[in-house]
């Protein structure tokens, strides 16, 4: 399903200057092999903020291009490499052209947001030859490469089924309620935007590919009528600015952060977007709470819950197999306080350790067995040390450190990961309407 990836070297663009692209900027930077070049981005303040982060890291400012302007800057700039970091609707106005002008093409999960799209970016793979690696940086993640070859070795003999439960705090669930994910036509919601993630593990981990997708899902707690029904509900429209907000724990301050401050509060003149809005406001369109079922071409079953109000954060995963089973518990952050808000300032997640980290265990129980804890690697640092390690194999290592020849060099994910991690929630997300389950073999994809 997965291909070795060499790494990659050479002049990279940044399409989209929001707080994710600075992972993708500092680890260019800290590399020898390779330079940013240009920005690609319409709101002059975020891309002046990047410039004076490139000036800061020690590497020469960079022309920034608009959306409209990108194939000239291709062609300008000799871009060789694109990392496509803006809203998710929009990334395949990008991998496409990128791909018919033979540019290497990175981008940011959801690979994208519907099956049209989603064919498209396919049938130029085909048409080119040319291909996408999507950044599914939990792969790297010490722990789950455990689980990975821990399956792959036999240990627990062939999987038949899969329980998952992935929780999101009060903080970081309550961020896409606060932002352009809470709507379906820029996010696909959090089946497409966050369990996309977890899908592509699951698909990694058994080796396998989905058929059929069955799902419950609801706005159950954020929202107008869910916040006034539980007693949540403040009376504002945007944090910045207003008294009400100051009472509301799940309110965000930009101004307490300076990186969200420049990129979005002293931004939002120019493009009317607002970074911390109401969670409790009407007109949400994505859910907060959904259930799903899959099977897989092997015969694999999942049953996989994702909650975005949890007062802790962190996920369980167990394999069922038959010889053993195999259970992964994570905790990344073991509660939140109210006043968490005003010491964090805009600190939500995948930049550092959450506060109160926990743990992970991996236990390892065949039949007729005592359980075994499997000796881990724990590394608290963003998305558990899958970007750092991440990045090490898409641009080499940093000057000094030996390049990854393991687990992790084998782990990129390609443009059929990223549709096959896809389709499991674009079709949830329609089991959600229909109240059916829905088939992969009828969305004609072309692979």
């Amino acid at each position: 399903m997965s291909s070795s990836t060499q790494p990659l070297g050479g002049r990279v663009a940044i399409i989209g200057c929001g707080s994710r692209a600075a992972m993708f900027v500092r680890g260019v930077v800290a590399r020898t092999s390779s330079r940013v070049v240009a920005f690609c981005e319409p709101n002059s303040k975020r891309a002046i903020y990047y410039n004076e982060l490139l000036a800061e890291l020690g590497a020469p400012t960079v022309p920034v291009y608009r959306p409209d302007q990108f194939e000239e800057m291709l062609q300008k700039e000799q871009v060789e490499i694109v990392v496509v970091t803006c809203v998710d609707a929009l990334h395949d106005l990008y991998i496409v052209p990128a791909l018919r002008a033979g540019v290497k093409v990175l981008t940011e999960k959801p690979m994208t947001t519907d099956i049209d799209k989603c064919r498209r970016i396919l049938q130029t793979v085909k048409e080119t030859n040319n291909h996408v690696t999507v950044t599914f940086n939990y792969r790297y993640n010490p722990v789950h490469e455990l689980v990975k070859r821990t399956i792959a070795e036999g240990k627990i003999g062939r999987v038949l089924s899969v329980h998952f439960e992935w929780m999101l705090d009060t903080v970081h669930g309550a961020d896409y309620f606060r932002r352009w994910h809470r709507q379906k036509t820029n996010s696909g919601g959090l089946m497409v935007h966050k369990s996309g993630h977890h899908f592509d593990l699951v698909n990694w981990w058994i080796d396998s590919e989905p058929e059929a997708v069955a799902g419950m899902g609801k706005l159950a707690f954020y929202g107008d009528e869910n916040g006034k029904q539980h007693g949540w509900a403040r009376d504002y429209v945007r944090a910045r600015g207003s008294e009400e907000a100051k009472k509301d724990p799940f309110a965000i301050h930009l101004e307490k952060d300076d990186t969200l401050k420049r990129i979005y509060a002293d931004a939002e003149g120019e493009d009317g977007y607002y970074r911390d809005q109401n969670v409790f406001a009407p007109s949400i369109g994505i859910e907060d709470d959904m259930g799903v079922m899959v099977r897989y071409k092997s015969g694999a079953t999942m049953t996989y819950h994702l909650t975005a109000y949890s007062p802790w954060e962190g996920y369980r995963v167990a394999f069922n197999g038959s010889h053993g089973r195999l259970e992964l518990d994570v905790v990344e952050s073991q509660f939140r306080l109210a006043e968490d808000q005003d010491t964090l300032g805009g600190l939500i997640h995948g930049t550092d350790a959450l506060p109160r980290a926990g743990g992970a265990t991996v236990t390892l129980q065949r039949l007729w067995g005592k359980p075994e804890q499997l000796p881990i690697e724990v590394d608290h640092s963003a998305h558990g040390g899958g970007d750092i390690r991440m990045l090490n194999v898409l641009f080499g290592p940093r000057e000094g450190e030996a390049a990854d020849t393991g687990d992790a060099s084998k782990q990129s994910a390609t443009e059929r990961d990223g549709a096959m991690a896809l389709v499991v929630g674009l079709l949830a997300n329609e089991s959600f309407k229909s109240e059916k389950f829905m088939y992969v073999k009828d969305l004609s994809l072309p692979l």
